[in-house]
């Protein structure tokens, strides 16, 4: 067993629910200048990712936003080899979030798998790979 970092190459994105994706994309863009680097289908729902510098942000609709102080949803971490990971995981003992690899094909190009873990404090940590 290895440490989950072994699994990972960089932090890829900090989730955060939008109480309004219109609104939380113009906040970011026209007043902060984060660049909307794209927004992707989810279900019935939009999701959007906005990057400044080496910070992305993944903000996404259909969900009720806490609307409080420490609301980001998760960490995720760019892992190029996310059947290796899970495994590592599980190996690991850590609590996975959900049963198995998930994976969403209408974000990017060919789409994205992924699991959770949580941390000591109830944090959402992402093992995300963009396919």
């Amino acid at each position: 067993m290895q440490p989950m970092s072994a699994f990972t190459t960089d932090l890829q994105h900090s989730g955060m629910i939008a109480h309004n994706l219109d609104e939380t994309v113009d906040f970011y863009t026209a007043k902060l200048g984060f660049e909307l680097v794209g927004v992707f289908p989810n279900g019935d729902n939009r999701c959007a990712f906005l990057r400044y510098g080496h910070l992305t942000i993944e903000t996404w609709e259909g969900e009720e936003a806490p609307l409080t102080t420490g609301a980001i949803n998760h960490w995720a971490l760019d892992t190029p080899d996310i059947e290796a990971a899970y495994q590592n995981a599980r190996d690991l003992g850590l609590e996975i979030k959900e049963d198995g690899i998930q994976s969403i094909p209408t974000f990017w190009d060919r789409g994205i798998r992924y699991f959770n873990v949580y941390g000591p404090n109830r944090e959402t940590i992402e093992f995300c790979q963009i396919l």
